[in-house]
């Protein structure tokens, strides 16, 4: 047994990182590979400056500060939310453009907060202890609390420092394997500085999206304000115009959302058998709802444009995990991983009877769940329930209730340090289009009712005697919610005031709380609970077997990633690394999305043509990524990060060096954009680039 525990651990051995794969942890970065595959040193000091200079967008996305103003380079998609709330039928910011020429034209972003990680701590010995002995809900209820409470005293620390109060957030990391606390500097007044008509922003559009070559000018500038100037960011990135050379070493800071390259074989087939089949029947369908609903006029299809593009930049996602899952070479991987994981663990009687059976207890789990999982997803997660308003509804709803408990019994997305970030999202003024909001409603009520079936007592007590478009137009012409005033009348008002209302989207969300309540507690006690105690048991297992020398998944925090400029080999035909300007007109039909908007036309025959417009690098990215900065070896800026190719989708649940690229944006065409295109003389010379 003692041979066999020695030959499995030689052969997962043999399997170490040796490719341009981690989206590493500040606090665990591979500087000694780095140096020894690319000679160069990345030591503490280089590690912190990106750190305080790289920003997380609340929205789901990276940026990076690159002036000492507060300036932050983020990309168009990433502010694309803001744009949209700031146009009009008379101004539309995404046809357009926005280019603000003093400090006083810069737009307030309602709903967008910044943060910049400044700290985090190492609470996995808390946690552990916390929950140690304890049945699994039990301990399910513990590691809440106790994260709640660790959170909440972080916070009331942090207000002491010369920093001022910092925002703490909870980080699991390895599935359960270690947790830390995060400590974050947030702004919550982020204005637009500048973005490009979305025509160059996502040239070539759905067709081009994951693809490479790439012609997108997909950047935008926000700015950071502090007590209404703009913020102070010593620690900022400078700009290298000339970029990086091919086969150039290149890093990434920036906050990868999620991956699932540590669940088990089970968790994986689960996904591959319900969840992406479920969420893609639905949204195919929803996509071509909107197309149909965007042709029936100009404003129709300038309010749906924004929500659109993020659909089918998620179909064209889940899409590939799904190829990803029914790929044979991927499946026989994960299963041989585990099996000799698990060989390790049989091959130990200590480990064996620690954590040997968690892989079986997370498959019994899964089984169970999928015995309600439908019910949970329309009515708990929401699924049913596709809109703006009923989110502000539910989540006034819940925020009265919630605040009435002790901070470390509420649901974690409502505890103290959650609830600023929630309030600013509610009461933000943000434009409600009922046109939208009832064709999105309908369609969700529409697939309650077909999923759950007519004669669920959810479906029931949602829909009454009323059919899905009939009780969606009804609410959304009845409820007062796109009102922001009476949005913030409920939230202070508390409990007394939701129960006053008789708002129909309020009612409704009310109405439908205790059941969802009750989906929400079995999902945390049949699934939530033994899965996260069998992935501790997994994560302590592989820290026995196999040392903590890998990275964890992605968890939309800090990681730095490393790589270099280099193309790869698509169908036999080799892909160089950099396009050019010249390339874009070219492709260019004169129709959405091969159109080149007019201010690009007008400046063309004073642009370079072989000017460098985007390119590839063999770093490890996924979503959350967007908007991150690329850098040299001495910390400059030598792009911006906006997409992966389509063999990155699979980077989900593995990483494949020989095809799996980032695709940036070149700082030469963003800073000739800048100077040619847009006259954005005040842009240039505070980058330093005049």
């Amino acid at each position: 047994m003692k041979r066999l525990l020695i030959l499995v651990v030689c052969l997962m051995a043999a399997g170490v990182i040796v490719a341009d794969e981690g989206m590493w942890t500040l606090d665990n970065f591979p500087s000694e590979t780095v140096r020894a595959k690319y000679g160069v040193d990345i030591d503490d000091a280089w590690l912190e400056r990106v750190q305080l200079a790289t920003t997380r967008l609340e929205g789901g996305c990276t940026g990076s500060f690159v002036s000492p103003n507060g300036l932050v380079l983020t990309n168009h998609h990433c502010a694309r939310s803001c744009v949209a709330e700031l146009s009009t039928a008379t101004d539309d910011l995404l046809e357009n453009g926005f280019l603000a020429k003093t400090p006083e034209q810069e737009r307030q972003c309602q709903s967008e907060q910044l943060s910049v990680l400044m700290d985090y701590q190492d609470i996995t010995n808390e946690v552990l202890a916390a929950t140690e002995g304890k049945s699994e809900q039990e301990a399910n209820v513990a590691r809440k609390q106790t994260l709640t409470r660790l959170e909440q005293a972080c916070e009331e620390a942090s207000i002491e420092t010369d920093t001022g109060k910092l925002f703490c957030e909870s980080v699991n990391l390895y599935n359960g394997g270690q947790y830390f606390l995060y400590k974050y500097k947030r702004y919550d007044d982020v204005r637009l500085v500048f973005a490009p008509e979305a025509g160059i922003a996502s040239f070539g559009g759905d067709p081009d999206n994951f693809n490479f070559p790439r012609w997108c000018v997909d950047m935008s500038f926000l700015r950071a304000y502090e007590d209404g100037k703009p913020a102070t960011t010593p620690d900022y990135l400078r700009w290298r115009a000339e970029g990086a050379t091919e086969g150039e070493p290149v890093f990434i800071s920036g906050h990868p959302g999620s991956t699932d390259r540590l669940l088990t074989v089970a968790q994986l087939k689960h996904q591959r058998s319900t969840v992406w089949p479920s969420y893609l029947r639905r949204y195919v369908e929803l996509r071509g709802r909107m197309i149909e609903f965007g042709k029936t006029s100009e404003e129709a299809f300038r309010i749906s444009r924004s929500r659109l593009q993020r659909t089918e930049n998620s179909l064209k996602v889940v899409r590939n995990y799904q190829k990803a899952l029914l790929n044979d070479e991927l499946v026989a991987r994960k299963e041989l991983e585990e099996q000799e994981l698990r060989a390790a663990v049989a091959a130990s009687s200590q480990l064996q009877a620690d954590y040997g059976s968690a892989w079986d207890e997370i498959a019994e789990a899964l089984a169970i769940y999928r015995t309600f999982r439908d019910d949970y997803l329309f009515i708990e997660s929401g699924a049913a329930f596709n809109s703006d308003l009923f989110d502000f509804a539910r989540t006034l709803v819940r925020v009265a209730a919630e605040r009435e408990k002790p901070n470390e019994d509420r649901f974690r997305e409502y505890t103290e340090a959650a609830l600023p970030g929630v309030k600013q999202r509610t009461l933000a003024e943000k434009p409600i289009y009922n046109d939208l909001e009832e064709l999105t409603l309908s369609f969700s009520l529409d697939k309650m009712r077909e999923i759950l079936g007519p004669d669920s007592p959810y479906v029931h007590q949602v829909l009454g005697t009323q059919s899905p478009n009939a009780l969606a137009r009804n609410l959304v012409s009845e409820t007062k919610l796109s009102d922001p005033q009476y949005r913030k009348q409920l939230w202070e008002g508390g409990q007394s005031a939701i129960d006053a209302s008789t708002d129909p989207m309020i009612r409704l969300a009310a109405s439908i709380d205790p059941d969802a309540r009750a989906l929400r507690k079995r999902y945390e006690d049949e699934l939530e609970a033994p899965q996260d105690l069998a992935s501790e048991k997994i994560a302590k297992a592989r820290f026995a077997v196999q040392g903590a020398e890998g990275y964890p998944d992605a968890t939309f925090t800090l990681r730095v990633t490393y790589g270099a400029i280099d193309g790869w080999v698509e169908k036999g035909e080799a892909v160089y690394p950099f396009t050019v300007t010249e390339r874009a007109f070219e492709r260019a039909t004169g129709e959405p999305p091969f159109r080149i908007p007019r201010k690009w036309e007008a400046a063309k025959p004073r642009l370079n043509m072989d000017t460098r417009f985007d390119f590839v690098a063999t770093t490890d990215i996924t979503g959350g990524n967007s908007g991150s900065p690329i850098i040299d070896k001495d910390a400059n800026l030598v792009g911006v990060a906006f997409d992966g190719n389509i063999h990155s989708n699979a980077g989900q649940y593995w990483f494949d060096d020989s095809n799996n690229r980032t695709v940036g944006v070149h700082p030469a065409i963003m800073l000739e954009a800048l100077g040619t295109v847009y006259g954005a003389d005040n842009l240039l010379k505070e980058l330093g680039q005049e």
